[in-house]
């Protein structure tokens, strides 16, 4: 026969003897070796139930972390943020509505500081909100002089006026309790901000009438922790005490003598506007209380 034809079934077919019936005595294949797992699989296996706990939580902080900086970017994010924290923390308390209105009001008065800072040439960070402490602007540098500390702290309290006098005349033009409500809220912050000792609004307004105020604002405000005993007010008091005890100290020590030299006049003006605040804060008080 031809030997083309005999070696063309074995090119064709390699393993001529696969249709033949199995030997009892060969061995069969070995199988496969699986596939190994995942490597955090592998990793989670050899670190135990505690490890994997580890694992997973340093997964979730560097997804966390990323979404944290992504965010960071966002142009007045953490404004926006603090204020929907501090919706929901005022919310647990007096309803949601009422929390939307006492946010706005402190942002107004926060945007005060802005808009006197930036007259000024002070950098600023945006305002960032506090549940039950309030708002805050981080100032990246101290004014120039007394005088144009009250100048920026005064203006929260005006901002801070003029919103809730707002919110005063819907009251009453739409015989609202809630709005009632929250204009005396306003009021009552803005007063409250006016006591003479620092962080407070009336501390950097005391600066510039003189700094022996503060100490008239560190009994003013242990007299209403005696009426109104509140972790807030020994957290402020602390805060302002320390503050003007160092800035006292400076003081009388001639190191700021630059920065207290305030004209006559611009004492008497920051007073004026000073004592105006009180009593039209007050006044707006009187009008917006809810008898019970």
């Amino acid at each position: 026969m031809d030997r083309a034809g005999i070696l063309s079934p074995v090119a064709i077919n390699p393993t001529p003897y696969d249709d033949l019936p199995d030997d009892p005595l060969r061995e069969p294949p070995a199988p496969p070796p699986p596939p190994k797992p995942p490597w955090d699989q592998r990793l989670k296996r050899g670190l135990g139930p505690l490890g994997v706990l580890v694992f997973a939580g340093l997964m979730w902080a560097a997804k966390l972390k990323i979404l944290l900086l992504a965010l960071t970017k966002i142009k007045y994010f953490g404004t926006a943020a603090s204020s929907l924290v501090s919706i929901g923390a005022y919310a647990l308390l007096w309803g949601w509505r009422f929390a939307v209105i006492a946010v706005a009001l402190l942002f107004v008065h926060e945007l005060g500081h802005v808009v006197a800072l930036r007259r000024e040439g002070i950098p600023a960070s945006a305002p960032m909100f506090i549940p039950f402490l309030g708002a805050y602007v981080a100032l990246k540098r101290m004014p120039h002089d007394a005088w144009t500390e009250a100048k920026v702290g005064l203006a929260g309290p005006l901002f801070g006026l003029a919103s809730s006098v707002v919110v005063l005349a819907a009251a009453i033009s739409l015989d609202s309790d809630l709005l009632r409500g929250a204009a005396y809220f306003g009021f009552f912050i803005n007063l409250f901000n006016l006591i003479p000792l620092t962080p407070l609004d009336g501390g950097r307004a005391a600066a510039a009438i003189h700094p022996y105020v503060w100490i008239a604002g560190a009994v003013g405000m242990a007299l209403l922790f005696l009426v109104f005993p509140s972790p807030i007010l020994i957290l402020i008091a602390i805060i302002g005490g320390l503050d003007g005890w160092r800035r006292l100290q400076a003081y009388r020590a001639g190191h700021d003598d630059e920065y207290y030299q305030v004209a006559g006049r611009q004492r008497i003006a920051v007073a004026l506007v000073y004592g105006g605040l009180a009593v039209t804060l007050w006044a707006g008080m009187a009008a917006s209380h809810i008898e019970v």
